[in-house]
């Protein structure tokens, strides 16, 4: 699946590069927190990341460069991973309660 060689199709292919490296950067820093309050923090710009990861996509389907058979999953698995940090931020938040 490629964008295409234009201004926008370059300018999404590298956000989508950026946001989605740092889930994986983000997320292998949560797993070496130190403290809850380190975990909460980390999850939490891995969660902004996974969202934007997901607007990107979302946003090139917009603009027609994908079909919705092509990026549909990708969108879903976006959203999917970001359900799946914000239930782990929420459990880690009430225990520090």
């Amino acid at each position: 699946m490629n964008l295409p060689e234009n201004k926008l199709g370059r300018h999404i292919s590298s956000q989508l590069i950026r946001c989605s490296s740092s889930v994986a950067a983000n997320y292998r820093a949560v797993c070496l927190a130190h403290s809850k309050a380190a975990f909460a923090a980390k999850l939490s710009i891995v969660i902004d990341e996974s969202d934007e990861s997901a607007f990107w996509l979302e946003f090139a389907l917009e603009e027609k460069l994908f079909t919705g058979r092509q990026v549909s999953p990708l969108i879903k698995e976006a959203t999917e991973l970001c359900n799946i940090f914000m239930s782990s931020r929420k459990t880690v938040n009430n225990r520090n309660t």
